[in-house]
């Protein structure tokens, strides 16, 4: 990095603190720190709703998991919108009339303390495990591709993050969130114009589709049903509808984004603008790992996109064998541009037997590539035994660092960073009002000036558990791939309890409370012993919790008379 990527790159850090401290100065009581004295207008909720969700792995992954499989993660969103719309007619109208602080009150009073605690013991739980991993991914990433010292990195996120969030609480981290949004969408936006600009001269954007897309990277949707596949039209509507459901409306680090709404209306519209927002922006993230793909069939790429295998291989015994293929792959893609160019001078002069041809021609050597590419894999793997081959991961960043002049690889690396903030933010300050309201005002209580002093204390205590965790996930890579679907085991049983408590009216605490045990056991059977896709454990969990309480309530009466709220 040059001095001027280290300036761009500290000078928004730095604007993001100074502006989360400013913004979240004088809070005196609880309801001042755990939700901005709830006066929060609709577009500064919606920018703090999305910066939540999209975390640095979004910034990291996604392009790299477009470049290598293509459009069809998308699906995975298509029922947001739907989810955004039930939310704001059901759910919300309900949070704003108990004036609750957490989505898990509401619980006590229509089941009993037991249901409600066993719900945010869930929430704590995941969201606990998960804030160590939204750190530890970029901070993993950035150690390898830019050499920095991982533990490093991890504290230095976690201090920036933690400074602004403990002193303010929710009114900085929402304001510091809009400002991140922006870093992020600035730096993925000239990210998406300097790739297109460093295309062949004779090579457009739409050339670039075209390509990209006779190799099946355009591949959106995919209407077969498979509960197999993890991405299809069908998950992502049902399972991915029930998904969205269960995070925005029963986690909160989404729902204390929307709880300090000044009116109804304004957290409704926060929601709602989120669901147009979303999809398209996770289309045009995607669409940038394409445009990656597509620069890469006329440009040589790494035969491994992660350095740090590569750097152990070449100082073993294997680092011959490794040059070998390393040189094979570098003439196989220098043929694949060549099939390239040839497929889009076919296509352009409109000769369709030609086009064929040529369109057979470029995927014989994608395959030839992808060959080349495995066994070198092989050969790392045989370097140094459990090796990921999977380096998704850093495909965009080490595009970045390759090819953008300086002062934008510090804009893209703030933008990067922004979102791990962003996301981190969120989930301690989420973590803290849960642990204050639900744990300390339940089982405890104290004045609102007292509870502020446990909220930060209690914020403070979650950023060192997440920068724990994410030390010693260093040491245990398994357990990177686990939490990536960690929000699925939990989020399924958490929904039904709120299905249950808004339509099943009959159906008391007791009931409920054993059919949520149920209900996670049920999913982590499927997690363990089936092959089902992740994305339709909430549906499975949260039909487990509804059919289940349904029957018990059919069997026995607990004697309890829910409240009605």
């Amino acid at each position: 990095m040059s001095r001027l990527d280290w300036i761009v790159l500290v000078g928004f850090l730095a604007a993001i603190v100074l502006i989360g401290l400013w913004k979240g100065r004088g809070r005196k009581d609880s309801e001042g720190y755990l939700l901005s004295d709830r006066d929060m207008r609709w577009y500064t909720i919606c920018l703090s709703i999305m910066a939540t969700q999209a975390s640095a792995i979004t910034f990291l992954s996604t392009p790299g998991q477009a470049f290598a499989d293509g459009m069809r993660f998308v699906q995975f969103y298509l029922g947001l919108p739907l989810a955004m719309v039930v939310l704001s007619v059901t759910l919300v109208p309900i949070f704003h009339r108990l004036k609750v602080y957490t989505a898990y009150e509401y619980l006590e009073g229509r089941f009993d303390a037991k249901t409600r605690t066993l719900a945010s013991f869930l929430f704590l739980t995941q969201r606990g495990l998960a804030v160590g991993l939204t750190i530890y991914a970029p901070a993993m990433v950035l150690s390898v591709l830019l050499g920095w010292n991982l533990q490093v990195n991890i504290l230095i996120i976690a201090a920036l993050v933690m400074i602004y969030t403990v002193a303010g609480g929710t009114r900085a981290v929402s304001w510091a969130q809009s400002y991140q949004m922006l870093i992020i969408a600035v730096g993925m936006v000239v990210a998406g114009v300097m790739v297109v600009r460093q295309l062949p001269a004779d090579v457009s954007f739409a050339d670039a589709l075209r390509v990209a897309g006779a190799q099946g990277r355009l591949n959106a949707i995919d209407t077969s049903f498979d509960l197999n596949n993890q991405f299809n039209l069908w998950s992502g509507l049902l399972g991915g509808f029930f998904l969205m459901l269960s995070y925005f409306g029963t986690d909160q680090s989404q729902v204390q984004r929307y709880l300090t709404g000044r009116t109804l209306t304004q957290s409704r519209l926060g929601l709602l603008a989120n669901g147009l927002i979303k999809v398209p922006m996770q289309f045009l993230i995607l669409l940038l790992g394409v445009l990656v793909f597509a620069f890469y069939q006329f440009n040589t790429p790494p035969l491994f996109f992660n350095p740090g295998p590569v750097k152990e291989v070449l100082r073993s015994a294997e680092a011959p064998a490794y040059r070998q293929v390393e040189g094979q792959f570098q003439a196989a893609a220098q043929e694949r541009a060549l099939r390239a160019q040839e497929f889009l001078a076919a296509r352009n002069a409109k000769d369709g037997v030609r086009e064929a041809t040529a369109r057979q021609e470029l995927q014989g050597a994608q395959a030839k590539v992808q060959a080349l590419r495995n066994e070198g894999v092989a050969i790392l793997q045989k370097a140094k035994p459990g090796t990921s081959a999977n380096d998704t991961n850093y495909v965009f960043l080490s595009y970045v660092l390759a090819s953008l002049p300086a002062g934008l690889i510090g804009l893209v690396l703030a933008a990067v960073l922004s979102a791990s903030m962003s996301s981190m933010s969120a989930e301690i300050n989420a973590l803290g009002s849960t642990t204050v309201v639900d744990v300390w005002r339940r089982f405890v209580g104290g004045t609102p000036k007292q509870e502020l002093w446990v909220g930060r204390l209690s914020t403070l205590a979650w950023g060192l558990f997440a920068v724990a965790f994410a030390e010693y996930a260093s040491r245990l890579g398994s357990l990177v791939v686990a939490v990536n679907i960690l929000g699925s085991l939990f989020y399924g049983p958490i929904l039904g309890i709120f299905v249950v408590a808004f339509y099943l009216k009959r159906v008391r605490g007791g009931a409920a409370f054993y059919a949520a045990i149920v209900a996670e056991v049920g999913v982590l059977v499927c997690f363990f012993f089936t092959k089902i896709a992740f994305l339709w454990y909430t549906f499975i969990g949260c039909a487990l919790v509804v059919a289940v309480a349904w029957l018990i309530s059919l069997w026995k009466d607990d004697g309890t008379e829910p409240e009605r709220v």
